[in-house]
């Protein structure tokens, strides 16, 4: 969401503001409940500090208007998603959001004839790069890197849990191999299960038909 990006460089210019007001710095994750609690304890030496207390009070109040804002539409999205009837959130790592992102990224399934055409279209088929005997895969930089970023976020989910997907995740690293090579693996898996998902919802009969 552009709200998160636009809350993330609020909260970058509050951190470095608050960085020239505090001796030493501010170190570690900003938060606007941390920042209003830094920024009561401030006591201005000078113009100069006070006109950056003054700034960093604005920004913050930015963040917290953005962070109203971004659950509202977490709210109404996750309601949307719901209301869907989208099978996605049954995959384990697939909150509302990205199967949001999933949903708008890739439109109507239909226009995938095979798993393997949306695994082109999502850059989850791995591109060979063989050298000698030894047979390897890279990434591929082709296609939707949306809907690429969504299933990455998913397989470093599902590697890092006690779940079936963390389960081949480690299978494929016991086998020799690295840790990019087991997780574009998952990916791929993971894309194979999505594209079945969004198939099987474009099946289903609409909810407002019923």
């Amino acid at each position: 969401m552009d709200l998160v990006a636009e809350r993330t460089r609020a909260l970058n210019r509050l951190h470095g503001l608050l960085r020239d007001l505090v001796p030493g710095g501010v170190a570690g994750k900003l938060s606007a409940d941390r920042a209003a609690r830094i920024l009561r304890g401030i006591r201005p030496k000078g113009a100069s500090d006070r006109l950056r207390r003054r700034l960093a009070s604005e920004i913050l109040r930015d963040v917290r208007t953005l962070d109203r804002k971004i659950a509202d539409l977490s709210g109404r999205i996750e309601a949307e998603v719901e209301a869907s009837g989208s099978t996605l959130t049954e995959i384990f790592g697939v909150g509302p959001i990205l199967a949001a992102t999933i949903i708008g990224a890739v439109g109507n399934a239909a226009r995938f004839p095979t798993k393997a055409h949306f695994a082109s279209y999502a850059g989850t088929a791995p591109l060979e790069a063989s050298s000698g005997g030894a047979v390897r895969h890279r990434l591929s930089l082709a296609g939707n890197r949306k809907l690429n970023y969504s299933l990455h976020m998913v397989a470093v989910c599902q590697a890092r849990s006690d779940a079936l997907g963390g389960t081949y995740y480690r299978k494929k690293i016991a086998e020799g191999k690295s840790h990019k090579e087991a997780l574009r693996c998952l990916k791929r898996r993971i894309s194979d299960a999505v594209f079945r998902s969004l198939v099987t919802d474009s099946q289903a009969p609409s909810r407002s038909a019923a």
